[in-house]
């Protein structure tokens, strides 16, 4: 966007140069000097408020569930949520490119590759909401190498309050997971088979039925930063 902006801001003062050369071969230099500058401060305002209406289009691109009506946005949230993302990136760079600076600070598998969003790494101490740690990863992974691609919370039902403005919610079934990450959906903890039924990892926990929240921070998401799946993760979905 920025990059957007400089150039919008080359053009503009080309415009206005070539106006200005003009207008001294017509003899009317300092007229045309301060419309120049006029046009240059109107269309500085206008760039401004184009710049803030993206900004607030763009967190309000999202997909929620039918039953779900978020609230619109407002120019106020548009900053609130800017800084707290901000936060939360500087908070998780490490992990950006680096799995194993995430499994030494304790985060780990809960999934396999989930078609659309990635290997999902759980760290059990993080409780509660606190934007700068997430206490589930969402990486994709190419070869040997990994990339952060979103984060994850989850609660036993629905907010009351959105802990991010204008966020929308998923859902994740009860389910046994093991230790490999496999998992299976289960009602009950009981039903849980001590072995994976698919490689035979020793099982690891249970839980009931979630509403989610992904916040898509580390890589690009065309159906919104809070859409569950993500279409441009379609190509890591064979791991």
């Amino acid at each position: 966007m920025r990059r957007i902006i400089i150039i919008a801001l080359s053009v503009a003062l080309l415009t206005t140069t070539a106006w200005v050369v003009r207008g001294a071969a017509a003899g009317s230099t300092a007229q045309t000097t301060r419309s120049a500058a006029a046009t240059i401060s109107d269309q500085s305002g206008q760039r401004k408020a184009l710049y803030q209406s993206q900004l607030e289009q763009n967190l309000q691109h999202q997909h929620p569930a039918a039953h779900q009506h978020p609230a619109a946005a407002t120019t106020g949230d548009a900053g609130r949520l800017a800084s707290q993302l901000a936060r939360a990136r500087l908070a998780t760079a490490k992990y950006a490119t680096n799995l194993g600076a995430a499994k030494a600070d304790g985060y780990q598998i809960i999934t396999r590759m989930m078609p659309d969003m990635g290997y999902h790494f759980l760290n059990p101490t993080i409780q509660g909401f606190d934007v700068t740690k997430p206490p589930i990863l969402v990486y994709e992974r190419h070869g040997r190498a990994w990339q952060l691609a979103a984060f994850e919370w989850v609660f036993p039902t629905k907010p009351a309050t959105p802990p991010l403005p204008g966020a929308t919610y998923g859902s994740f079934g009860a389910a046994c997971h093991y230790k490999d990450g496999t998992f299976v959906f289960t009602a009950s903890q009981d039903k849980c088979a001590k072995r994976s039924p698919q490689t035979g990892a020793a099982f690891n926990f249970w839980h009931p039925d979630l509403v989610t929240l992904h916040v898509w921070l580390w890589y690009p998401n065309p159906a919104g930063l809070y859409n569950g799946t993500n279409p441009y993760i379609r190509p890591f979905n064979r791991g």
